[in-house]
């Protein structure tokens, strides 16, 4: 079933639920572009898989509620496998994505009555429930091929997936090494690391993994997925106010950290252009089912996610708090409406 989405009766250009997901999928190409160019085959099959699984498991779903099948036509499906596929690591196991779908689509969805119904994201829940379950290889990110010593092709790439190993015998991890020899880790891993085994920020960042600005690849994976922010905010397709209020909260707190301990915190632009930033602003955050929907309620809504990033980035044990703080975000949701909802005309 496709939701007709108007901002007023007065507006005579309705956007069907299909038409939403499908262009919200098609700004996400720029990322995703990035992402395969810098980490290789893998992040191509992780999309394609996760996206398959998460329409059949669609499928699936509404055949056994009696649901007309017509109804997975509205992409909501789809974008939920291919933001899950994002997330997930290159080179994880093919039963990854298997089990993050069957929490994204059938628990974090269906069970909540469906497209509309449900409290959180279902991506995020997915990906918070491997990344607790499954550490090792949610976090398995190899390095930018330009500074790898073993890059991977498609046919090596297909076969670590399914067999954990490639034709000539390495791992995963043997892969992660970089020119230096030393297991890599993405840039927001690395500092933590790092900074919890005594070193400075500015000496956690001689790694090779960073290059310029905020980390070699993950920089352009950023502002893809930045760009693509950006063509949705020209469609209006997601409204600004939950990005940025987010990028902003996310910009203070950390240069207020950076300023207070310039050798014990990661700069703002490290915050903003690695890991999931920008596709947690533009691409998830924004989900208009589990987001505030009240104009200040947004404000409140993105700049929650923002400082809880922060923190969790910080002073937590993940390297990477976008999923977690978007879900807590999300449970705030009931009491953030409640409190900002807008005076009804005529009633004080």
């Amino acid at each position: 079933m496709a939701f007709n989405i108007a901002s007023s009766p007065h507006a005579h250009s309705r956007r069907s639920t299909n038409d939403i997901m499908r262009n919200v999928i098609l700004c996400c190409g720029l990322g995703f572009a990035a992402q395969w160019y810098f980490f290789g085959w893998g992040v191509v099959f992780q999309v394609l898989f996760a996206g398959s699984l998460a329409v059949l498991a669609e499928c699936l779903v509404l055949t056994i509620r009696k649901r007309p099948l017509r109804q997975v036509r509205d992409n909501s499906a789809l974008l939920t496998g291919i933001l899950l596929g994002l997330s997930i690591p290159p080179l994880a196991p093919w039963w990854i994505a298997v089990i993050g779908i069957f929490f994204a689509i059938i628990v974090a969805k269906h069970l909540y009555g469906g497209l509309g119904q449900n409290l959180f994201n279902p991506a995020m829940v997915a990906y918070v429930v491997l990344l607790i379950s499954f550490p090792v290889p949610m976090t398995s990110w190899l390095p930018p091929a330009s500074i790898s010593d073993h890059p991977v092709t498609l046919m090596e790439s297909l076969h670590v997936i399914f067999t954990g190993f490639t034709a000539d015998g390495f791992s995963v991890h043997q892969l992660r090494n970089g020119i230096d020899g030393v297991t890599m880790a993405t840039p927001l891993d690395t500092l933590k690391t790092s900074m919890k085994a005594g070193f400075t920020a500015s000496e956690a960042m001689e790694s090779p993994v960073f290059g310029a600005l905020a980390g070699i690849g993950w920089t352009w994976v950023n502002l893809g997925f930045f760009l693509g922010g950006l063509v949705l905010l020209k469609l209006r397709i997601i409204q600004w106010q939950i990005p940025v209020a987010m990028l902003s909260a996310l910009f203070v707190i950390s240069f207020l950290g950076y300023i207070i301990s310039p050798d014990g915190a990661a700069s703002p632009l490290i915050h903003l252009f690695s890991g999931a930033t920008m596709l947690g602003a533009f691409f998830i955050a924004t989900d208009p089912v589990s987001a505030s929907t009240t104009l200040r309620g947004r404000l409140i809504f993105g700049a929650m996610i923002g400082i809880l990033t922060y923190l969790i980035r910080t002073f937590g044990g993940f390297p990477d708090g976008i999923a977690f703080s978007v879900l807590l975000a999300n449970m705030c949701v009931p009491l953030i409406d409640y409190y900002t909802r807008p005076r009804t005309y005529g009633h004080s």
